[in-house]
């Protein structure tokens, strides 16, 4: 399967987790002028719905980071080879 080529046998959820943690180490590290890096740290106005809120895709990054026990992971993220090496360490991580 091609999946299976492109995972190189690992977890799929652990692939996709790590992917994500270098997407956001990616976005991190972008100038925050670009409308991705500014959409990073947007909060919108105004209130939000009854019920349960929303759960925001970089909160479970985040999250995924605390099992971790990543701290500032925002300065983490700007040095790009300790940030792959992290991510790489989730694809082996038994708690995700």
């Amino acid at each position: 399967m091609e999946i299976d080529k492109l995972i190189e046998g690992a977890d799929i959820v652990r692939f996709i987790k790590a992917q994500r943690i270098k997407w956001l180490g990616h976005i991190q590290r972008m100038d925050q002028a670009r409308p991705t890096g500014k959409l990073l740290d947007w909060k919108p106005m105004g209130t939000r719905p009854v019920g349960r809120p929303r759960q925001r895709w970089q909160e479970d990054v985040v999250e995924e980071l605390k099992k971790l026990k990543i701290k500032n992971w925002k300065e983490i993220a700007k040095d790009r080879r300790t940030w792959r090496d992290l991510a790489e360490k989730v694809k082996t991580h038994k708690g995700l």
